[in-house]
């Protein structure tokens, strides 16, 4: 598993009265984060579309749609394209973990 920080989206001043969006680091959490290598994924890719991966983490952590987190070690971004929610282990198993989907993405 590697590091990684959700990343908050703030306002800051622009120094004229009014503001501009940007982005800081906020709570820190551990993911497995892994290529989708699927055949669908890959033409996806060569006609442009964002590379896909699979997000792994603690069942405990509310990674929700759209959440955009960073892997620490080189930097790269992330947005979540699915819920936990839709991907989780049942209150039964032994090991507790969700999934997401995620796009490597941007900051805006």
């Amino acid at each position: 598993m590697d590091d990684c920080v959700m990343m908050d989206k703030v306002s800051v001043p622009d120094g004229i009265g009014g503001f501009v969006y940007g982005w800081q680091d906020g709570a820190p959490f551990r993911a497995a984060i892994v290529k989708d290598s699927t055949t669908e994924a890959r033409i996806a890719e060569q006609q442009g579309i964002a590379e896909m991966f699979t997000v792994t983490f603690p069942k405990t952590l509310p990674i929700a749609y759209h959440d955009v987190f960073k892997r620490v070690k080189d930097g790269s971004i992330f947005r979540a394209t699915s819920s936990v929610v839709d991907s989780q282990t049942p209150q039964a198993a032994s090991f507790q973990f969700g999934q997401v989907s995620a796009e490597r993405w941007k900051l805006a």
